[in-house]
């Protein structure tokens, strides 16, 4: 995540998702932030552990449903927009 782009919520970062790895990331600190452990955290959104490993490592090559699933239950949301409307963005 670029650091212009990063917001802290808690002990969370959370921001833009540009890679594999940002959206790992985010959803680790989501993890962590709620005092999770990933063993638990995969049972709770219905993955395996090595999955959800993985996911948080940024693995390319990991199944879009299934990172879905995890970001949904892990209360976690993804928003896709035209870069032109970015609402984020600074006016």
């Amino acid at each position: 995540m670029d650091q212009e782009q990063k917001t802290r919520v808690g002990e969370a970062i959370y921001g833009r998702v540009v890679s594999a790895k940002d959206l790992g990331q985010a959803i680790r600190s989501k993890r962590k932030e709620i005092g999770m452990r990933q063993e638990t955290a995969a049972g709770m959104t219905g993955v395996g552990t090595k999955f959800l490993s993985q996911l948080e490592n940024g693995k390319e090559t990991a199944e879009l449903g299934k990172a879905l699933q995890v970001l949904y239950k892990m209360g976690l949301e993804l928003y896709v927009f035209p870069r032109s409307a970015d609402p984020f963005k600074e006016r």
